[in-house]
């Protein structure tokens, strides 16, 4: 009991962690684990991943996303976002999603972490923070994944584009944009060099 009692001291109320990060602390790191999470010190969140709960007078708190991720993925270079920030670009979205998408360089796949799902996608190219010039090219990337009437939102978003900067806009078109968003933006933009991603 000792032992497991040297592991509790060592974690925050808050934190996530790695059964690897945790395993210094003890020589019997998956019988102490198991303990811990069926005495509800520790959540276990998918496999090799554990949160300890912060204690609110609303019950225990989830988890923050950004933290999460950062200890799932070992890296602190990517990007969350949901679909639901494209409602605030003002071009006909309206839609609801129940999943966080993450933009990375080391996983792809859908992963359920602490009951909620986030959808990793390995992108070559993305901003630190989503701003409205790459959310619009973005929204223009992922059309098709949408639950929208495609025509619409393309006018809208292709209507909306010509009151930004379209120097700004130009550059996140071609940093984030798919070849056939390139092509889509190129008349938009009276940029015919968008259609060969030049």
């Amino acid at each position: 009991m000792a032992k497991l009692d040297d592991l509790k001291t060592h974690l925050q109320a808050g934190q996530t962690y790695r059964r690897a990060e945790l395993s210094q602390w003890s020589k019997a790191i998956d019988r102490h684990l198991a303990q811990l999470v069926k005495e509800r010190t520790l959540e276990k969140l998918s496999g090799g991943v554990y949160y300890c709960p912060k204690k609110t007078t609303f019950g225990d708190a989830p988890p923050d996303d950004q933290m999460l991720v950062r200890t799932f993925l070992k890296d602190d270079r990517f990007l969350l976002l949901t679909p639901n920030s494209y409602n605030a670009l003002g071009v006909a979205t309206t839609q609801l999603y129940s999943y966080t998408v993450v933009y990375n360089h080391k996983r792809h796949g859908k992963f359920k972490l602490g009951g909620r799902v986030f959808d990793f996608r390995m992108k070559p190219h993305f901003p630190k923070k989503p701003s409205a010039e790459f959310l619009l090219v973005d929204l223009v990337n992922n059309i098709k994944q949408l639950a929208e009437d495609t025509d619409s939102v393309l006018n809208a978003a292709f209507k909306k584009a010509q009151s930004y900067d379209l120097k700004v806009l130009s550059k996140a078109v071609r940093h984030y944009g798919s070849s056939r968003a390139q092509k889509h933006f190129a008349e938009t933009l009276s940029d015919e060099s968008l259609k060969y991603g030049t």
